[in-house]
């Protein structure tokens, strides 16, 4: 090459290397073209469409017919099976032959009856390895079959990964052939790509760059694609380049095989149906033995033991050699703020055990690289689950402003710390580039700190995981001069050099807040609100089939039963389904499970009720049962015969019950039951439900509401002590409607500028109209027109010796791109607002001062958000919601969608409110079926967990009442692993307990035998 100045001859030498890899140019030596040699059709093609999702055995013997290259197949959802018969030629012997196969859709190759590797498109794996070198006495003549699933990675969308699934989509398959690869060009392209990529990445100033160019020009000097005995020079110069090593000062970046799957994003898990697409990472054996691959979701390994039992097989052989690597710890990798503290527990709970059953050991790293945020009590719930490691890589997206490290220690609420790690490079799903390795190290925002970090490579979001090239690619950059290191490192690897370097690392406090995505606080209401209702239904469950077990001899703990619910609560915890960000057939199935939690979780609770209500005189009747820890008075709705309902107030012991007749047969309680009181109230007792010039007044002696004709509060008063809650000159309980149009993707996010298009809805006069007055209860209704489209009704409700005012809504939404939300203008002034997070609240500001307070504009809480000066403050309770915000002074909350029930409640309060569960009326069944039920009692020790929290923020010593019997206490671990040194004494039926602030206890309760 003649001489030229330096600018110029980067520029030639860089387009003659880019024009000799890419197969754009110079087509009469296109090397890559040359990746594969020989072909020849397959020796036949057949297959069959079905609808379902059939095991291997039975589509095997179904009716296959004649199928041809480009033929479609479809529709959308359904499932494509090929049979494929080869026959490799004579002349191959000795070469590498691929299965070349290329179709639309998500295809599993199987062979001698066992799934062998995912094909995907989208993902490019195109082609299956069926020998690395035919021997002479190989067969050449076998059938494979190849099972396609007719929907793309992210689900069947008209061209976007949101879009509605197109449920005429046809499918084609464009490729099966068989062709010989050749390896020697697939390494000569990988050099090139790699030297190009050195070039660029380290700039034109720099030394070692130029040396990467002028390497590949002399690669390009010596080698003609047309003679492949040119190759072998062409490679040992690249050889030459790439052994330069680098100082002992260079980063180490630690490679891992990652396949992120979105479990319930798109349909293809399709909550075990067994799905092509959901074994796309599957590889050869020959890929498997040479890198660490992870899978963090037990969920996704109980579906592949289930339906694929010999690849279940070969993965508990590659876990003990190292090779595949069980990570996270949890079911499925849920959403970090919206399940409760409990259901967060379950998750590890599931997961370690799965993983320690199935593959010997417990995850000692949570991995969850693709969540919308993370609870300041996570550092807790791993702690106590035996984690102390975690990784993920969300806070990257945020939009306002750039999370300040990559490796930190995390402090959660209580003070417990975890060592994190973000991959700098930014990615989960990284390829194996120069441009990658380059930017995972000029990314890192603790260079001085740490010097080691993650790089996890293998197409993800919808699967694919590693292939031979990445790998490939990661090995020739071992260790090269002007590069960081790169090593092939389980997590464990990674987590325990991080450590080695972790004396000067930075401690970030509190909630790690994501900056994008606060949509899916809000979005499919419905799912929000099943997941509430199912987390109290299993809790509930447990609570009184504990007692009942404490009770009766003959009641067997439906533990298998709970399990089963409980794994498809978790399952729909799925960071992409509770949050609602699915797509539309996965959001109905999640529907399914919670309609499925909820009538076998009902009938678990009345065989419950009918165990602790054995042996009592009279007929069956009612059971009235707390299940919170203290005592309650309360109004309910008891039910009578015929299907009415009649006002009763109700006292119910703390974490106990009342088996009470039904109220049109009466009877004295026993004197050993809890104390139930039926209370008539004098309607003259309390001032009835006023209405004057339009506003409705109600008063219980405790609170005062005043109501104007349109249904908005504009006087909130605690009769006590005389005070507005209401701020001067505003009313509460206001509807407001705002514009909803996302910067990027809708479901998933709220934009600040939707705050500028704030729009009033305004009732009409004289709509306001009351419902009950006097006696035990007094309320009004409304109906209040939002839109021509859409309209809600509501009822606002205030008890007898209740210390707040219960807001019923329905609403009826058939609106686009837009919010409704319900605002509380409050007369307090304080810069701090209380959230509810997982087993404590935390407090994040109401103003704007900063960037990082701005962009929490939109933020989740669970059961009830509060706004307090001292002694004084205002709080919202929600049975269904996650999005709330509070601005200055006004909080708001948002009202139950189309068809929920009951929406936000606001009381006047100085602390956290009692609750948002309610008492349960249960009818107890008959007591003939407990005969037949729960016969064979279990001969293993009796006993149960209980979990306590300490939810004020406090130290505290206290003393634990039990009335059940009890003869031995335990500390144990949120596994329920009881501590050696755990042992309480019983002091006359009480434990003294020691807390921290928002400290989690768990104890080991060990029962003595029940009287029979």
């Amino acid at each position: 090459m003649a001489a030229a100045p330096a600018l110029k001859h980067w520029r030639t030498t860089v387009e003659r290397v880019e024009k000799f890899v890419s197969p754009l140019y110079f087509t009469d030596c296109n090397l890559r073209g040359r990746l594969f040699g020989a072909s020849c059709p397959v020796a036949a093609l057949s297959s069959f469409l079905t609808p379902d999702r059939l095991p291997y055995q039975e589509a095997v013997q179904r009716d296959f017919r004649p199928a041809q290259v480009g033929c479609s197949f479809g529709p959308t959802w359904w499932t494509c099976w090929f049979r494929v018969e080869l026959t490799i030629p004579e002349a191959w012997v000795g070469q590498e032959v691929h299965l070349c196969w290329e179709s639309d859709g998500e295809g599993l190759v199987w062979r001698d009856g066992e799934p062998v590797q995912g094909l995907t498109k989208e993902g490019k794996k195109t082609s299956y390895v069926l020998t690395d070198r035919l021997g002479e006495r190989d067969p050449r003549s076998l059938t494979l079959y190849v099972e396609v699933a007719c929907n793309g990675l992210l689900g069947a969308g008209k061209g976007s990964i949101i879009a509605a699934p197109d449920p005429e989509k046809m499918f084609q398959l464009s490729r099966a052939e068989l062709a010989v690869f050749h390896r020697d060009v697939h390494m000569l392209l990988v050099d090139l790509e790699l030297l190009l990529g050195i070039a660029k990445g380290l700039g034109k100033d720099n030394q070692r760059s130029f040396q990467a160019l002028y390497t590949a020009n002399q690669m390009v000097n010596v080698c003609d694609p047309a003679q492949p005995e040119t190759f072998p020079v062409a490679q040992a110069l690249a050889s030459r380049f790439f052994g330069q090593r680098g100082g002992e000062s260079q980063h180490t970046i630690h490679a891992t095989g990652h396949c992120h799957i979105d479990t319930g994003r798109t349909v293809s898990w399709a909550w075990g149906q067994g799905f092509p697409y959901a074994l796309s990472w599957v590889g050869p054996s020959s890929l498997w033995a040479q890198l660490p691959s992870t899978c963090p979701q037990a969920q996704q390994l109980e579906w592949v033991k289930n339906r694929y039992p010999g690849l279940h097989s070969r993965l508990q052989e590659f876990a003990r050699r190292g090779q595949f690597v069980p990570v996270g710890g949890t079911w499925v990798e849920m959403d970090g703020n919206l399940p409760s503290g409990e259901a967060m527990v379950r998750q590890f709970l599931q997961g370690q055990n799965f993983f320690l059953q199935e593959f010997g050991k417990m995850c000692s790293e949570f991995w969850l690289p693709d969540t919308f945020g993370y609870s300041a009590q996570l550092p807790q719930i791993m702690h106590g689950c035996g984690i102390r490691r975690f990784l993920t890589q969300k806070l990257s997206w945020n939009l306002v402003n750039s999370f300040p490290h990559h490796t930190f220690f995390w402090e959660g609420l209580d003070g417990s710390r975890v060592l994190v790690h973000f991959p700098p490079g930014d990615s989960y799903g990284m390829q194996g580039s120069v441009e990658e390795v380059l930017k995972t190290v000029a990314n890192n925002r603790d260079k001085g700190r740490a010097n080691h970090s993650a790089f996890l490579f293998g197409f993800g979001d919808g699967g694919g995981g590693p292939t031979q090239t990445m790998l490939d690619r990661l090995k020739r950059l071992s260790n090269t001069d002007g590069l960081p290191r790169v090593q092939l490192s389980s997590p464990r690897q990674l987590f325990s050099a991080l450590e080695s370097d972790s004396g000067q690392l930075c401690t970030w406090v509190g909630e790690l807040f994501l900056e994008l995505h606060n949509g899916t606080y809000t979005t499919h209401a419905q799912i929000k609100k099943g997941n509430r209702e199912c987390e109290r239904i299993l809790h509930d469950v447990e609570l009184l089939s504990s007692l009942a077990l404490a009770r009766s001899a003959q009641f067997l703990y439906p533990a298998a039963q709970l399990q089963h619910l409980w794994r498809l609560l978790l399952l729909n915890q799925f960071h992409d389904v509770v949050t609602g960000s699915c797509i539309q057939i996965v959001a109905e199935e999640a529907m399914c499970h919670y309609e499925d939690i909820r009538s076998h979780g009902n009938t678990l609770l009345s065989t419950a009720a009918a165990a602790l209500c054995a042996g009592e005189p009279g007929p069956e009747g009612l059971l009235i049962v707390n299940t919170l820890p203290w005592k309650r008075t309360e109004v309910m709705a008891l039910p009578k015969p015929g299907g009415a309902h009649s006002l009763a107030l109700v006292t119910v012991p703390s974490m106990g019950y009342a088996p009470v007749p039904p109220p049109t047969s009466l009877q004295p309680l026993l004197p050993q039951q809890p104390v139930f009181v039926l209370q008539e109230v004098n309607s003259a007792s309390r001032p009835p439900p006023t209405k004057t010039d339009g506003s409705v007044t109600l008063d219980n002696g405790i609170i005062r509401v005043k109501l104007d004709p349109t249904g908005r509060l504009t006087s909130l008063v605690l009769v006590a002590s005389g005070r507005e809650a209401i701020a001067e000159g505003a009313v509460g309980n206001q509807f407001v409607l705002f514009d909803d149009v996302p910067l990027y993707w809708d479901a998933w996010d709220v934009m600040d500028y939707h705050l500028e298009t704030r729009k009033p809805v305004l009732g009409q006069a004289g709509t306001l109209a009351v419902g009950t007055e006097g006696g035990l209860r007094g309320s009004a209704w409304f109906l209040l027109q939002i839109s021509p489209n859409s309209r809600l009704s509501q009822e606002v409700v205030l008890d007898v010796g209740c210390p707040y005012v219960r807001f019923h809504t329905e609403v009826h939404w058939h609106e686009a791109h837009k919010f409704l939300k319900v605002e509380f203008p409050a007369r307090v002034r304080s810069s701090q607002a209380t959230y509810e997070i997982q087993f404590g609240h935390l407090q994040r500001p109401t103003h704007y001062n900063t960037s990082w307070d701005w962009a929490r504009f939109e933020v989740w809480a669970h059961r009830w958000m509060d706004l307090s000066e001292h002694g004084f403050g205002l709080a919202l309770l929600n049975d269904c919601k996650y999005g709330a915000s509070v601005q200055g002074s006004i909080l708001m909350g948002y009202p139950p969608g189309l068809g929920a029930g009951m929406g936000t409640w606001v009381f006047p309060a100085t602390t956290p409110p009692a609750s948002a569960w309610p008492l349960l009326a249960l009818l107890t069944p008959p007591r003939t079926l407990l005969l037949t039920w729960g016969a064979e009692s279990s001969p293993q020790r009796r006993s149960l967990v209980l979990r306590l929290y300490e939810a004020h923020g406090s130290h505290v010593d206290c003393w634990l009442h039990l009335s059940l019997p009890v003869q031995e206490a335990i500390l144990c671990d949120l596994l329920e692993r009881p501590d050696p040194a755990g042992h309480l004494p019983l002091r006359d039926s009480r434990l003294k307990l020691t807390f921290s602030p928002f400290q989690v206890l768990s104890l080991l309760l060990v029962l003595q035998p029940p009287p029979h």
